[in-house]
């Protein structure tokens, strides 16, 4: 039987300045995408970051009063270690997340605020690939974001922002959705993998509930293996994968 083909991922387009980076939890990113961040931001490029919520219900022994604010912190804390200063939040409810108008508006407004030509979200299949099941946060934000990206640029839509000083961007040419089954584009991980492993490391309560392993070698062993697999789709070298949507 002749083995199916294996299409070859094409690099990032590169003539862009600034990108939103829309996600549902602290961490989706640094799991994600941090290093073609970090290799972004180190090209002088701007990338903002946007989170539905606080990820207030993802520690299990943690009360979400308590939970939150410390995820915000070690989020803002992992995107600095990769260059990003600008990160806000939406403060949709954790784990409950809805997809519809009232997201939809949200992750339109914050593109009209950031003005990106490049849109970043995470995997909004219902899975990460055979039985790995997504959860409804993930589908949710990406659909969402993958429907802002033209519910910016249209000024019917939403008109209120408008009214808030917020006008239509129809500047969004691409939407990257890392994490997808279908990848089509990546980017060479390697420049930025060390920094990768340190912005993840900066989710540490979280990986301390989840793992029993050491932080580091799990963060590490994580990160080197999602690369490496895309190796062979772009030329050999590590790479973060993602599927492009053009506008």
């Amino acid at each position: 039987m002749t083995e199916p083909k294996v299409t070859e991922l094409q690099p990032m387009p590169g003539d862009w300045q600034r990108a939103l980076a829309v996600v549902a939890h602290p961490d989706d990113l640094e799991y994600g995408c941090s290093a073609a961040v970090a290799a972004w931001t180190d090209a002088g490029r701007e990338v903002a970051y946007v989170l539905a919520t606080r990820g207030e219900a993802g520690i299990d022994t943690l009360d979400p009063a308590v939970c939150g604010p410390l995820r915000e912190r070690e989020q803002r804390a992992s995107a600095a270690v990769v260059g990003v200063t600008r990160v806000e939040f939406l403060d949709h409810r954790d784990g409950v997340i809805e997809y519809g108008p009232a997201l939809r508006r949200d992750i339109a407004a914050a593109i009209r605020r950031h003005r990106p030509e490049l849109v970043i979200t995470l995997n909004h299949r219902d899975t990460w690939g055979g039985a790995a099941w997504t959860t409804p946060d993930h589908v949710a934000v990406g659909r969402a974001t993958l429907d802002a990206a033209a519910d910016a640029g249209n000024r019917w839509i939403f008109p209120e922002l408008a009214e808030q000083g917020l006008g239509p961007w129809n500047g969004v040419r691409w939407v990257a959705v890392a994490g997808s089954v279908s990848p089509t584009h990546a980017v060479d991980a390697t420049p930025g993998l060390e920094r990768a492993v340190r912005s993840l490391l900066e989710h540490r309560t979280y990986i301390e509930a989840l793992t029993d392993k050491d932080p580091e070698t799990y963060v590490r062993d994580f990160l080197t293996a999602r690369t490496t697999a895309v190796a062979a789709r772009f030329g050999g070298t590590p790479a973060v994968a993602f599927e492009l949507f053009g506008r």
